[in-house]
């Protein structure tokens, strides 16, 4: 062994010790950094003087020869990754599907004196006054106008409902825009990982970009990620290269499995297969296959669920519309059913009270006929065609109860019992039970990506405290290196200028 071993073995402690203050710095200086997961040094144990060899020194025993940095690792737990991710997609569909209900209950605004059970109220109580005086021209001026104000609040909602299904298209394309740029960020570190790691680097900072790139991109998709070895060479605790396979609700994946990021191609456009929406078929494809994102999880299927993304075209805003479309749709015909049948008070008979603006049907066509409301006259309140009979208009009101809703096929899928009001109080009564749930899902989930996400954050986030214990620690491991290269110093010194002095 060499006189100078006692030197280099304080060199070497002085290296490693210096290596740890400088992640310790590294650490403060990220504490607050997105993403950033805290750093650690592994020291590991110098082989020791003597090897196992034929020839060693006689010894009583090996001698330890130092420390030396052995990594720098990232503290993270990879199963508490995978817990968030699934809790991350699951609240990001909850928190999609709570914010449609809420624009959705927002513009049925039930109860209250704007929505359209108070307006219909309003309709059905002029016509009961009418039928008690149908000779007031007053009165029939105010069925005129509650019938369009009827008309208008239908249009109003099929408008307002069309729009923000007009503005879910446009956000179900912005997040897949997203998605697929998360994948190219994502490509593009696997590629910078491909050439670290087989010279045995941890690009730990590279890792941790990685890592939230795909929180995010779980948010949107439920997503599984796997991790292959870059190198024979690199070392056994880097991460590797990362694939992403989109999988469903229960972390399954797909018959067969589709990925979106495949790590072991370098080519971006054999690596990546984008998402992509295809809104003829209802379908939300990845590269050139078909997947079924309503067996997934993400705010990409919440937007899929609120706006109507499916082969048979089902969907919160679609099925609503389709409800009122229905519903104004029967509303007028029977009520134009039970007027043609009466006598306005000018004789006219077989006259339509309500019709369709040309070119259209269902909620956003339907308006009152332009004669009734210029000569309300029109309005066919009599049975008999004598001007104080109000037969007729006591058969108007009862529509509001009688009327059954049937479908294009003149079925009643709805019950034999369901009117044009007990079925519009069911639609307002279910899309608050919908609303509820999806705000309490919305909740639940949010508090379980929460716990996930703070018990990942004992783990993996910086403790200033404990940073700062480090650092006195390190810092006084640093100077008792220093000590001993000095009392080595002053032994070599004693040797080479002191001995053999006697005698001279």
């Amino acid at each position: 062994m060499s006189t100078f071993h006692g030197l280099e073995m304080a060199k070497q402690a002085l290296f490693a010790q210096q290596s740890a203050l400088y992640t310790t710095g590294h650490n403060i200086s990220n504490a607050n950094t997105k993403g950033y997961t805290r750093q650690r040094v592994n020291f590991e144990t110098m082989n020791p003087y003597p090897a196992a060899a034929r020839n060693r020194p006689e010894l009583p025993g090996q001698m330890g020869t130092g420390v030396q940095t052995g990594s720098i690792q990232r503290v993270r737990d990879s199963y508490l990754d995978v817990q968030f991710r699934a809790e991350n997609s699951k609240s990001g569909y909850w928190s999609t599907m709570s914010d449609a209900l809420a624009r959705l209950e927002g513009v049925m605004n039930e109860p209250s004196d704007s929505g359209l059970s108070k307006t219909m109220g309003q309709f059905w109580q002029s016509i009961q006054d009418l039928s008690s005086n149908p000779e007031n021209s007053g009165a029939r001026s105010v069925v005129a106008q509650r019938g369009k104000a009827v008309a208008d609040t239908f249009n109003y909602l099929s408008e307002s409902l069309t729009s923000i299904q007009s503005d879910l298209k446009n956000q179900m394309d912005i997040t897949v825009t997203d998605a697929n740029s998360l994948l190219n960020q994502i490509h593009n570190i696997n590629q910078q990982v491909n050439e670290l790691e087989p010279h045995g680097y941890l690009p730990n900072d590279l890792y941790d970009e990685r890592d939230r790139l795909i929180d995010e991109l779980s948010s949107i998709v439920n997503i599984k990620v796997d991790y292959d070895k870059s190198s024979p060479s690199s070392q056994d605790i880097a991460q590797g290269i990362a694939s992403i396979e989109i999988v469903d609700d229960k972390g399954n994946s797909f018959e067969p499995a589709v990925k979106l990021l495949d790590g072991s191609k370098a080519d971006a456009a054999d690596a990546i297969q984008k998402l992509s929406i295809d809104y003829n078929e209802g379908e939300v494809m990845i590269g050139n296959n078909s997947v079924d994102i309503s067996k997934s999880n993400g705010s990409l299927k919440g937007l899929a669920d609120a706006y109507g993304l499916s082969e048979d075209g089902s969907g919160l805003y679609r099925d609503m519309l389709a409800d009122l479309d229905k519903m104004a749709t029967n509303f007028a015909e029977q009520f134009n059913k039970v007027h043609q049948q009466g006598v306005g008070l000018d004789g006219s008979n077989g006259l339509d009270f309500f019709t369709f603006k040309p070119g259209t049907s269902g909620a956003g066509g339907l308006t009152v006929n332009k004669d009734i409301l210029d000569h309300p006259d029109k309005i066919a309140a009599s049975s008999n065609g004598n001007a104080g009979n109000g037969d007729n208009a006591s058969n108007l009101a009862n529509v509001f109860d009688d009327t059954k809703i049937v479908d294009d096929n003149g079925n009643n899928p709805f019950g034999e019992n369901t009117s044009i009001n007990s079925f519009y109080q069911s639609l307002i009564g279910e899309m608050g039970v919908q609303a509820q749930e999806a705000k309490r899902m919305e909740n639940n989930t949010g508090v379980l990506r929460l716990q996930v996400e703070n018990q990942r954050m004992s783990v993996s986030s910086v403790s200033l405290d404990e940073e700062m214990s480090n650092m006195i620690k390190f810092q006084h491991a640093y100077n008792a290196a220093a000590r001993s290269m000095t009392a080595m110093d002053e032994m070599l010194d004693k040797i080479i200028n002191s001995m053999g002095l006697v005698g001279r």
